[in-house]
C-alpha cells in the first residue's frame, strides 16, 4: 500500500528554559539571577511569561526561549505558574494589569475561553499580549488573534491533529495489507484534545485504502496512562500496526511492549527524549514543535510590538519547527534537531 505524502520544507530553530511560582517566580534577563534590571533602569522591558505550570517539561522549554531573547533584547523575564488552572491564570493577568507589573505578556493558556477576556483587558491597559502554543478563543482551526490587538504564535490543535494523521499514513506505508491504527486521546474533557481526537480520526479514515482506525483509547499526558492504554489496545486488538499518543503515553506504552513489538508509535511533543527514541528507531515519528524557538521568538515580537515596531500579528508555531514540526528520522537526522527541554 502507498499514500503519496507531500515532504515539508524546513524551518528555523532558535533558543530557550525555566522558572519558579505565581507572579513571585523566577527573574531573570540580566544573568545575575536577582531580578534586578539590566543597564536601562525604568526603560528595560519587563515580560511577564503565564506558563501552564512551572512543574511542566514543555512550559520550561518555552520559558528558556522567553528568557533567553529578553535577555539579550535588554528586559527582564518571570514566570508565572499557571499550575494547570485556568481560574488561577485568570487571577494573574487581573493582578498584572492592576499592578502594571509587566509591558509584555506571554501566555500559554490553560483554558483557551476564560482567559480571553482578562488578555482583551490587558491590551485595552496598554499591555502587549503575546498568545503562544494554543489559542485563546473558541476557534481551534485559526492562528489569527482571537483576541483584538494581541499577537499569535501558535498551532492549530486541529491542524496538529491532521499532522498526526499524517505521520500515521507515513507509517502505514511501511505495512503490508491492512494497516491498524489506534490513537491515544488525551484528555478526553478538553475542548482541545476533542478538536484535536477528530482532526486525527477525520484524517485517518480519509487515508482510506488498507488504513483501519481502532476505537479511540484514553492515553492521558503520563508513562502510567500510557501503559494502560497500550495493554487495552493490544488485547483487544492484537494485530495493531501503528500506535498514536501524547510522548508521555507513548513512552508508557513503548515500555510496555519491549523489545517484543514492532509497533510503529508516533508521540505528539518533542522532548529531547522523544527525539532520541526516533532517531534511534523506538518509535516511528514525534510532532517535532520547537518550544524553545516559540519562546524566542513570543518575546521578540511581543517586546519589538511594545518598543513601537511593527511584527507579525499571526505565527504557525509550525513553521518555527524542523520540516514543520514532521519529526520523522529523516527529517530530525537532517535538521539536526535538538529540543531544549526534556520530560
Amino acid at each position: 500500500m502507498r499514500i503519496q505524502i507531500t515532504k515539508r520544507l524546513f524551518a528555523g530553530i532558535a533558543a530557550g528554559a525555566v522558572g519558579l511560582l505565581a507572579l513571585s517566580g523566577c527573574a531573570a534577563g540580566n544573568g545575575n539571577g536577582t531580578g534586578a534590571e539590566p543597564d536601562g533602569g525604568d526603560k528595560a522591558v519587563k515580560v511577564g511569561f503565564f506558563g501552564y505550570a512551572a512543574s511542566n517539561s514543555y512550559t520550561q522549554g518555552i520559558f528558556k526561549g522567553v528568557e533567553a531573547k529578553t535577555e539579550e533584547l535588554g528586559g527582564t523575564a518571570t514566570l508565572v505558574d499557571g499550575q494547570f488552572d485556568g481560574q488561577l491564570q485568570v487571577q494573574q493577568i487581573n493582578d498584572a494589569i492592576t499592578s502594571k507589573k509587566f509591558d509584555v505578556i506571554i501566555i500559554t493558556a490553560n483554558d483557551n475561553l476564560a482567559v480571553q477576556e482578562p488578555l482583551q483587558r490587558a491590551v485595552d491597559a496598554g499591555i502587549t499580549v503575546v498568545v503562544s502554543s494554543t489559542p485563546v478563543g473558541p476557534d481551534f482551526t485559526t492562528i489569527e488573534p482571537q483576541i483584538d490587538g494581541a499577537i499569535s504564535v501558535v498551532y492549530s490543535p486541529v491542524a496538529n491533529g491532521e499532522d498526526l494523521a499524517e505521520l500515521g499514513g507515513m507509517a502505514c506505508e511501511e505495512i503490508e495489507g491492512e494497516c491498524q491504527v489506534a490513537y491515544m486521546e488525551g484528555s478526553p474533557s478538553l475542548p482541545l484534545d476533542k478538536a484535536r481526537t477528530e482532526a486525527v480520526i477525520d484524517g485517518l479514515k480519509a487515508l482510506g485504502g488498507d488504513v483501519k482506525v481502532l476505537p479511540t483509547a484514553t492515553g492521558g499526558y503520563s508513562q502510567d496512562e500510557g501503559r494502560t492504554a497500550y495493554q487495552d489496545i493490544t488485547q483487544a486488538n492484537p494485530d495493531v500496526d501503528v500506535i498514536i499518543g501524547s510522548t508521555q503515553a507513548i513512552a508508557g506504552a513503548w515500555l510496555a511492549g519491549g523489545d517484543q513489538t514492532d509497533i510503529k508509535f508516533i508521540g505528539n511533543g518533542s522532548p529531547q527524549s522523544a527525539v532520541e527514541h526516533v532517531l534511534n528507531g523506538d518509535w516511528f515519528a514525534i510532532w517535532a514543535i520547537d518550544g524553545v524557538n516559540t519562546g524566542a521568538t513570543a518575546a521578540e515580537y511581543g517586546i519589538k510590538h511594545h518598543n513601537g515596531e511593527d511584527v507579525p500579528m499571526a505565527t504557525d508555531e509550525r513553521s518555527l519547527s524542523p520540516n514543520n514540526a514532521m519529526g520523522t528520522r529523516e527529517a530530525l537526522e537532517e535538521s539536526g534537531f535538538t529540543s531544549g527541554y526534556d520530560e
